[in-house]
């Protein structure tokens, strides 16, 4: 099948509407239809401002790179991205273009 892989880049402290930002687009993602998602956090990593996170160190606990993604149909990942501008969340995403199926089941 054809779909999207939609990943969007936030931090570990990042909150929208009083939760962690990672759980609240889980929840808007579910609410959407999108059949599933995926938190990862990263152990190090840096985005447009230069700023090193590491897990390694105390006083930045809480601020390592977060990675939600979603495998969707185009409709789904664009109706969460214009969810996201509407809501204000400040975030970097990225919009793939992606083959997907299931393992082990005859195509369909």
């Amino acid at each position: 099948m054809k779909g999207v892989h939609l990943r969007i880049y936030t931090y570990e402290n990042s909150k929208h509407a009083g939760k962690p930002l990672y759980e609240w687009l889980l929840e808007e993602a579910k609410t959407q239809g999108i059949p599933g998602g995926s938190v990862f956090r990263a152990m190090a990593g840096y985005g447009r401002h230069g700023v090193l996170h590491e897990e390694r160190f105390f006083e930045l606990a809480g601020t390592e790179p977060v990675l939600v993604e979603f495998i969707a149909r185009p409709e789904q990942a664009d109706a969460l991205i214009q969810r996201l501008q509407q809501e204000g969340v400040q975030a970097f995403y990225a919009r793939i273009e992606a083959e997907f199926g299931i393992l082990g089941q005859p195509a369909g």
